[in-house]
């Protein structure tokens, strides 16, 4: 049973009457029916709907703690507190630790909402780890999971790109949130050419915003890469063919959940 601990990953606490509702008018995810000891999977975006950060919301009877990434806790405590105004709610960051675990999961764990079979999320286990947090990681990508602070480039991308949309990251009948307008807007055209997906590829990892090609056709951008594996921003309708990075060839794969394009 693997079970490592995130350093990659910190917690918020966000207490009060009023934590629910101010943290719904901000996220993706619909926090207002969010009941205490459930977790769902959400982001905070920029007003012009570009991925600023991915989060894990856990439900609590006194409202609710967030699982960010560790190396924007800080900012995001400050980000939340010049949004509260005289919204009821005390903003702090807690040392409590983020636990994952996968193939089985101990009590105090609950399923990770973005794909089935991809593990357990914990906060604050107190149990011994017996794997570390690259096996996690390696685990995700074999799964082809987006991890917004590992694979995906802040502020640049939409979180659609991302696979929010396809990970249960984004509720779009919920109401407003920082970003609906241009989220739903893309929700609503229906067809999105451009998404993250994993590539494999032999020898050194390429740079970040190194092109793949499609012959002489950009094809993609590698926006994460180490030990053989990585992702890259694709173009859906550029994936048939020899794809190539740095003159090397890459095989870039799309899990069946991703949808193809209609064409295809």
């Amino acid at each position: 049973m693997p079970i490592a601990r995130l350093n990659s990953r910190a917690v918020i606490t966000v207490i009060g009457p009023d934590a629910r509702h101010f943290l719904n008018n901000l996220l993706t995810q619909n926090v207002e029916t969010l009941e205490a000891g459930a977790l769902r999977f959400g982001a905070l975006l920029t007003p012009q709907g570009r991925l600023m950060l991915d989060l894990f919301l856990w439900g609590k009877d006194d409202g609710v703690w967030l699982d960010v990434p560790a190396d924007a806790r800080d900012a995001l405590v400050q980000r939340l507190s010049m949004y509260k105004l005289r919204a009821d709610v005390q903003i702090a960051a807690s040392d409590a630790g983020v636990f994952v675990a996968w193939d089985e999961a101990p009590e105090g764990f609950s399923p990770d909402p973005r794909l089935e079979g991809l593990g357990h999320r914990a906060i604050g286990f107190d149990g011994a780890t017996t794997a570390s947090e690259e096996d996690w990681h390696a685990h995700r990508a074999a799964l082809c999971v987006v991890e917004a602070a590992f694979d995906a480039p802040k502020d640049k991308i939409y979180p659609i790109e991302a696979n929010f949309d396809l990970m249960n990251g984004i509720d779009f009948h919920k109401g407003c949130f920082v970003g609906q307008e241009t989220t739903s807007r893309m929700k609503r055209r229906g067809t999105i050419k451009n998404r993250i997906l994993p590539f494999t590829y032999d020898g050194d990892a390429p740079a970040v915003g190194a092109e793949v090609l499609n012959g002489e056709l950009r094809a993609g951008e590698v926006t994460s890469a180490a030990n053989g594996h990585g992702m890259a921003m694709m173009r859906l309708d550029r994936m048939d063919g020899v794809l190539t990075v740095d003159g090397k060839p890459v095989v870039v794969n799309r899990p069946d959940w991703v949808p193809a394009l209609p064409s295809e």
